[in-house]
């Protein structure tokens, strides 16, 4: 699981290895904590709704906080430009830049980004996170560090999780060396990508599981497609993506009318290894943001660092 190319990039050792969170007894707590937390993050709110309404748009949206945050303004070529945009965009396998110039007209237009002439050059054109994006991405990102803090309590990521704005600006900045390795590790979870690249694909999958787990029997069936009335999409939709899910071996379409599902091993098992992917990944990067954070704390020096970072995000 890339661990070579991980401890490259946090200078040591990991404290974490994949199968130890993969394994972890209490993987099924951390999962519906999780679950809770971003069904709670998104449901009531249909701006945010909307974000999702299309994968790449929300793929988009992660990307901005990281490479907003490591810019330096001194440095050209860290500038965060549509190219910029466009090229983190290509690993994840999203490769047409005419669909990426769309997307960032959307998001312009419901105000998560803005652009800018770079100071000193007007030829060219920065974008920039709104105060809404931001705010967003802050609680996005504490969501999906709840289930790290349950599994692994003597571990702190108490920064990240009270929302500290310092801090999370600093630990986007930190991500972005470790996007190639996210990418790879992506391309490793078909089942996830079957979802992810299907309009509100993360929301529904969520959904359903959660739906499942409330249900407190495996086998019980569930009824999906309230999904479409829940989050604002078609019941034609989530039918096609139940449908999908169903020739994947992740579900058993079932029920009167084929309104309801019964989620099947692989999905548990599938789902849990890609929450668990993204366990590691955050707690590297959790490592390199803490070791700046701690020195930051101690060493007047260091507090620049903060500085730039705040000042490059706005």
């Amino acid at each position: 699981m890339e661990r070579d190319e991980l401890e490259r990039l946090v200078g040591g050792r990991l404290r974490l290895t994949f199968d130890e969170i993969l394994n972890h007894p209490r993987l099924p707590e951390a999962r519906r904590a999780y679950l809770e937390s971003f069904v709670h993050l998104y449901e009531g709110d249909p701006f945010l709704v909307r974000l999702l309404l299309e994968a790449g748009r929300f793929l988009v949206f992660l990307c901005v906080a990281v490479l907003e945050a490591a810019q330096d303004p001194s440095r050209r070529e860290t500038w965060f430009t549509v190219a910029a945009l466009k090229q983190q965009l290509a690993m994840f396998g999203f490769a047409s830049g005419r669909q990426v110039d769309h997307l960032v007209s959307r998001l312009r237009e419901v105000g998560f980004l803005e652009q800018r002439r770079a100071p000193g050059d007007g030829r060219v054109r920065l974008l920039a996170s709104t105060h809404k994006l931001r705010t967003h991405h802050t609680e996005w990102l504490a969501t999906h560090y709840i289930p790290l803090a349950m599994l692994f309590p003597d571990h702190d990521y108490s920064p990240v999780l009270s929302r500290n704005r310092a801090f999370h600006v600093l630990h986007c900045g930190t991500c972005f060396p470790f996007n190639p390795v996210a990418a790879r590790l992506m391309m490793t979870l078909p089942d996830t990508l079957l979802f992810f690249t299907h309009a509100a694909g993360p929301l529904i999958q969520n959904a359903v599981l959660k739906a499942a787990m409330d249900a407190a029997d495996p086998n019980a069936a569930v009824p999906y497609i309230e999904a479409a009335d829940r989050f604002g999409v078609s019941r034609t939709h989530v039918r096609n993506l139940m449908a999908n899910a169903e020739a994947a071996g992740l579900v058993r379409i079932t029920g009167r009318g084929g309104h309801s599902i019964v989620i099947l091993p692989r999905f548990w098992a599938s789902y849990d290894r890609g929450l668990a992917v993204g366990m590691y990944l955050h707690d590297a990067v959790n490592l390199v943001a803490m070791r700046q954070w701690t020195k930051a704390s101690t060493d007047n020096a260091a507090t620049a660092l903060l500085d730039r970072t705040m000042t490059a995000s706005h």
